[in-house]
């Protein structure tokens, strides 16, 4: 920035008005100085940072100006940060409540649109008003999955994360949140060489599920666990003699719409688990059952970071805005209309940031965030978003907690932290921290970048 201005070529009433132009310049040239100086110390000489690559943003909404840019406009791979990009599109598309089932009664016959709602029947939501449909009109019910254009998986994600929750099937028709839960109480068994602890397995399988159950002794296990096959719903359970950690839950094969035709198919017979489907009406013809309201499902998603919730929420979001589930057709309508003017376009390509294809700017992150702000409020946007001691900022900005609103991003060598921060003065700040490529865990990135703005706010 430069911070001079030569008085030699304006007469004393532009100089008034250069003077005034000047104290500001100056003020803003000040600021960045020492944010500059508090950068270089608490963060980017940081031993495990300076090893990696980082990108920091500073901005003031309330002036229209970058405060600090540090490789503001190269691309990262941003985690979870991804995240903000599908709140805005849920937030946009979505209405205050979810669409929940949209469906047509003709001919004393139900048929059934799915809108791709994660809280069906999800045990965390106790109201199901498409639950409430099915039994109330028991009549014989279609389902299709019509309006479905992806894959289960997003693009770029590891495969052999298949049997771990943070990595559940995206589908038209959730269920149960497409996991299966496991719960366990201890018995003591007797075997050779004496007793030992046997955790056994509690396997909730929702009814009609196509599952079979191998269990296995082995010393050659560190801990019990639960496998699944990779391509069935049959479970691999194998036992430890030691006691140690072990999952609660595991993804569905989803199977398309089959798995979830035969749990409802328990449930309400009159459900039809192969039907054929009345096409010949458009989907804006049929009715809508709303569900939750939307607020509930965005708060967890941005609070525990829930890729399955970002996931439904950005394919839901094209079913409103397209007419069908598409991650890259809604990316590519969203980037080319609404969010046609973000400063650095992003490569983009999933709605939870589990893949590693995702490249995004600090800057970018600015830009959403502003949008979030402007377009939603703030009293929303932060009561969405986690603050200190709360969700994945549970360890960090506790002490006066409600001073920085953000959401965290995480993969092995890669953390990013964006949001709002308000300062000691009363001004409010949007920042993103990107860093890739250290060797180190995620925690003393957390640490540095938590010192660096606890900084920021004290001195603004």
């Amino acid at each position: 920035m430069n911070c001079s201005i030569n008085k030699k070529l304006f007469g004393s009433k532009e100089l008034l008005i250069i003077n005034y132009s000047l104290l500001i310049l100056l003020s803003s040239c000040s600021i960045s100085k020492q944010i500059s100086k508090d950068a270089n110390k608490t963060i980017l000489s940081d031993s495990a940072a300076s090893k990696g690559f980082i990108g920091i943003s500073i901005y003031d909404p309330a002036t229209g100006k970058y405060l600090y840019n540090y490789n503001a406009t190269k691309y990262f791979t941003p985690a979870s940060n991804t995240k903000l990009f599908s709140l805005y599109a849920g937030m946009k598309y979505l209405g205050d409540s979810l669409p929940g089932l949209r469906y047509l009664i003709r001919d004393n016959k139900m048929y059934v649109l799915p809108t791709g709602d994660p809280s069906f029947l999800n045990p965390e939501f106790s109201y199901q008003p498409a639950i409430g449909l099915l039994n109330k009109n028991n009549l014989p019910t279609t389902f299709t999955d019509a309006n479905w254009k992806d894959e289960k998986y997003g693009v770029g994600w590891a495969w052999d994360d298949y049997n771990d929750d943070y990595m559940v099937e995206r589908s038209s028709l959730p269920i149960y949140a497409n996991l299966i839960t496991l719960s366990f109480k201890n018995e003591t068994n007797q075997s050779e060489g004496g007793s030992f602890i046997k955790p056994v397995p509690s396997i909730d399988l929702p009814p009609n599920l196509e599952s079979t159950i191998f269990s296995t002794v082995g010393s050659g296990w560190d801990y019990f666990t639960v496998k699944r096959k990779i391509n069935s719903n049959d479970l691999d359970v194998y036992y430890s003699k030691k006691r140690s950690k072990f999952q609660s839950q595991i993804p569905l094969v989803t199977d398309g719409i089959h798995t979830a035709l035969n749990i409802l198919n328990a449930k309400f017979p009159w459900v039809v688990k192969d039907g054929i489907f009345y096409s010949s009406d458009k989907q804006n013809s049929f009715n809508l059952i709303r569900s939750i309201p939307s607020d509930s499902l965005f708060r967890p998603m941005m609070h525990r970071s829930d890729n399955f919730f970002a996931e439904q929420t950005l394919l839901m979001a094209s079913n409103e805005r397209l007419g069908y589930m598409n991650d890259k057709d809604i990316i590519d309508t969203l980037l080319k209309s609404d969010l046609k003017d973000i400063p650095q376009r992003p490569k983009w390509v999933d709605g939870s940031g589990l893949s590693r294809y995702n490249l995004f700017t600090p800057q970018s992150f600015i830009y959403i965030l502003n949008k979030l702000r402007n377009e939603f409020g703030w009293d929303r946007v932060r009561n969405i978003l986690p603050t200190g001691g709360q969700g994945t900022l549970t360890s960090y900005f506790r002490k006066d907690s409600g001073f920085i609103y953000a959401k965290t991003g995480t993969l092995s060598n890669n953390c990013a932290l964006s949001g709002f921060l308000v300062t000691n003065s009363g001004k409010l700040l949007i920042f993103s921290i990107l860093a890739n490529h250290y060797q180190t865990g995620a925690t003393p990135i957390r640490q540095a970048s938590e010192r660096f703005l606890e900084a920021i706010r004290e001195k603004y």
